[in-house]
């Protein structure tokens, strides 16, 4: 019986030793130190330090008998008052939790992903936004470091089909000025920098309205971040960009570095 009411009284924050002292004093009715060290079977010096700890929690009181000093334990409904107590306390600082609840949920969400694989899932996330623009700072490290019939095979057949436009600040090189040639067939519309002032060795595309999705090509990791405070700040940037960055006419005689017939081939894939 008395074991059982000794884990009982855990669950109210009690340790074994504090139970066993409660409930030793419980059944003395009084007693020192001694009285309750042999009742409670607990050293005396640690039921020393134990009465003072349930001393400060209400649990037991003192008093002095001639030139003794006895103990008694509080009537056991303190428990139950001391746990209203804390409930009360509780509700009061309900509100102020649920605020940083508020926050946490505001912070940043990140998520990494490694290798040519984990690359193409950020591409793909950003096709779950149809009939949105996406805007783009774009790296021509992936034609080097990138599987680039993947853009052109299915990215860029599936982004057409979703109908999501795209304005892009890319690299102003010979190849690049032969994929804006396309811009409009592509529902593209590009600015080019020079790449010796501003190398762009990273891509971002900043779609969704809060996401912000960024490649390293040569490093072959991804990554896409959630969070609109940031998909604003950038879109600011892009935007100050893009407006200070001069239309530029295009030589549409360049031949185009991706194969017409290919891209048909895909779209036509893709329509049915």
């Amino acid at each position: 019986m008395l074991n059982m009411l000794e884990k009982e009284l855990e669950k109210f924050g009690l340790n074994d030793k504090e139970a066993k002292v409660y409930l030793g004093l419980l059944e003395l009715s009084e007693g020192s130190i001694q009285d309750i060290g042999k009742k409670s079977g607990v050293g005396r010096t640690t039921v020393y330090y134990i009465i003072e700890g349930l001393k400060l929690r209400g649990l037991v009181s003192e008093i002095k008998k001639k030139s003794k000093t006895v103990f008694f334990a509080e009537d056991p409904r303190k428990l139950e008052a001391e746990l209203d107590e804390k409930k009360d306390n509780l509700k009061k600082i309900i509100p102020e939790l649920l605020s940083i609840t508020n926050i946490l949920d505001k912070k940043p969400k990140i998520r990494y992903f490694e290798g040519e694989e984990g690359i193409k899932e950020v591409y793909k996330d950003t096709l779950n936004y149809p009939d949105q623009e996406t805007l783009a700072w774009a790296s021509q490290d992936y034609s080097n470091y990138f599987d680039a019939s993947f853009l052109w095979n299915e990215y860029l057949p599936k982004r057409i089909k979703k109908r999501i436009w795209q304005r892009t600040i890319a690299p102003d090189t010979k190849e690049v000025r032969s994929f804006a040639d396309q811009d409009e067939k592509h529902l593209r519309k590009t600015k080019l920098v020079s790449p010796e002032k501003f190398p762009f060795d990273v891509e971002i595309n900043l779609y969704g309205k809060s996401k912000i999705g960024v490649m390293s090509f040569r490093d072959k990791i991804g990554m896409i971040i959630e969070s609109e405070g940031i998909y604003k700040t950038l879109k600011s940037i892009f935007e100050l960009n893009w407006e200070y960055l001069p239309e530029k006419k295009y030589n549409n005689s360049n031949k185009s570095q991706v194969p017409s017939d290919m891209l048909e081939e895909s779209l036509e894939q893709f329509s049915q």
